[in-house]
């Protein structure tokens, strides 16, 4: 009885462990936020940016320089495009980008040059997400390729210098 006791415990063990590995824990570490929370510029420690504006259409700093921006035929002209929360899904339908929508935690990036479209997954804190465009959120993003959003002095930095779910990889 105590072998086969053992063998419960790793099985369990081994089935948390690939839900922690896998989308489920992007999940849980989420953030949702408004569209009003996601306008202005978001920037990482190597000076990529993102700037949103009301109107849906965003501008890019040095995107190029993330992985991410490899998966698009030319990463060196990625520098506007239009963004939108990914819709929620309805039974039967996929998941959609929709500028209507007003809250998400996954922002869909459509660059004006060439066929490209971006995941950026937003994670942490509702108050103070960072944001990981990626195609992949289990992947991550490397340490440095972490947007957040610009604060004033103020305010104060908030989480700066920590890192989400997926940070590292």
């Amino acid at each position: 009885m105590g072998r086969q006791l053992c063998r419960s415990i790793a099985f369990v063990a081994a089935v948390v462990a690939l839900t922690v590995s896998c989308g489920w824990a992007a999940a849980m570490h989420a953030a949702e936020i408004s569209a009003d929370q996601v306008e202005g510029r978001w920037t990482s420690e190597t000076g990529i940016s993102l700037t949103f504006r009301e109107d849906h259409a965003f501008t890019a700093e040095r995107f190029d320089e993330l992985p991410v921006a490899h998966d698009c035929e030319e990463p060196s002209a990625l520098s506007s495009g239009r963004w939108a929360f990914y819709a929620p899904v309805e039974a039967g339908q996929f998941k959609s980008a929709d500028e209507a929508a007003t809250r998400g935690s996954v922002l869909s990036l459509i660059f004006s040059t060439g066929d490209c479209e971006v995941g950026a997954y937003l994670f942490g804190d509702e108050d103070d997400p960072v944001m990981c465009p990626t195609g992949d959120a289990d992947v991550g993003c490397p340490s440095d390729g972490y947007l957040q959003r610009n604060q004033t002095a103020a305010s104060g930095s908030g989480a700066a210098g920590t890192r989400p779910f997926g940070s590292g990889k």
